[in-house]
């Protein structure tokens, strides 16, 4: 079967291409979604996935944007080993990253694991600074159907962790390191020590604008976590990213997302300076170096806004 032709899941079919790829010589597989925002034409896959093959099962990190897809990167683990899945990894609390959840849950006995924030997903609306889970799930089901439907559900993790923990399966070690609240209150940093991989989650992007139209945005915090993920010692020989393509050298992914978030901090935070309203601060900033990105005319704007808000907010403090 190619890539190209339609794929059949219990959720429904999946007609886009759908590629696993392997980091060289190491037992990791990631795929990557368009860079786009979710609609009917990419069927919902705008973010990555991957997963690590150890003696002792499959750690997986993301599950997608939907059940469908979830279920579809349950298919490329079954043709690539029989070791069962174990443990997977939910990097942070977005829809895009988290509809698959529920093929595993229904199809395998692996156990979810996430940054202790995540609970607080489904405590709206007093967790109030990410984005309401039963709203964004009507807007999927308008957006997705058929792959987001009444029967999609949104799955709890089974186990939290607060600021770092260490799991080991078949004697290889990973790390969980809490890097929010950036782009969101959860974003977990996995590193997989044993192979010198990291999966950085929504901290990196590449090839399209980054998403920060979210109360939840900390854009300091996230320019922290991107200085954590530099300064990791040893240096990664691989990382995946939550959402464009993976790279050999992490300096690619991060310099890209921080200058971004740097221009928004820099030319938002002058206006705030200077009393200037948001939409002539909008109106006389120069975004020629982004606009030709994929999500730039979708996210654009209402990333300004929330980062004008966040320094208004701080220059007030």
């Amino acid at each position: 079967m190619s890539e190209e032709s339609k794929k059949s899941t219990p959720y429904g079919d999946i007609s886009i291409p759908f590629r696993l790829q392997q980091v060289p010589d190491k037992p990791v597989y990631f795929v990557i979604g368009s860079s786009e925002v979710p609609d009917k034409g990419n069927q919902g896959h705008t973010s990555n996935a991957g997963f690590v093959v150890t003696p002792g099962g499959v750690l997986v990190y993301d599950a997608l944007g939907t059940p469908a897809l979830g279920h579809l990167l349950l298919q490329r683990i079954r043709e690539t080993t029989e070791q069962p899945v174990r443990v997977v990894v939910a990097g942070h609390y977005h829809a895009d990253h988290i509809y698959g959840l529920q093929a595993f849950r229904e199809h395998t006995d692996a156990v979810i694991w996430a940054q202790a924030a995540a609970a607080r997903y489904f405590d709206q609306p007093d967790f109030g600074a990410s984005e309401d889970p039963q709203r964004r799930l009507a807007q999927r089901r308008q957006a997705l159907h058929p792959w987001v439907d009444e029967n999609t559900y949104i799955v709890r993790p089974d186990r939290t962790f607060d600021e770092r923990t260490r799991l080991n399966l078949g004697g290889m070690e990973f790390e969980l390191v809490h890097r929010g609240p950036a782009h969101s209150p959860s974003d977990t940093v996995m590193i997989v020590h044993d192979l010198d991989v990291v999966f950085s989650g929504d901290l990196i992007y590449t090839g399209r604008v980054p998403f920060l139209d979210n109360p939840a945005v900390d854009s300091s915090h996230w320019l922290d976590g991107l200085d954590y993920l530099e300064g990791l010692e040893p240096r990664p020989e691989f990382v995946i990213p939550g959402h464009g393509r993976a790279f050999e050298d992490p300096r690619e992914g991060i310099d890209f997302t921080r200058g971004y978030i740097e221009y928004l901090r820099r030319h938002m935070g002058e206006a705030v300076a200077d009393f200037v309203p948001f939409e002539q601060a909008y109106e006389r900033t120069d975004w020629s170096p982004y606009a030709g990105l994929s999500a730039f005319e979708e996210t654009n704007r209402g990333n300004a806004y929330m980062v004008y808000l966040e320094m208004e907010e701080a220059s007030l403090a």
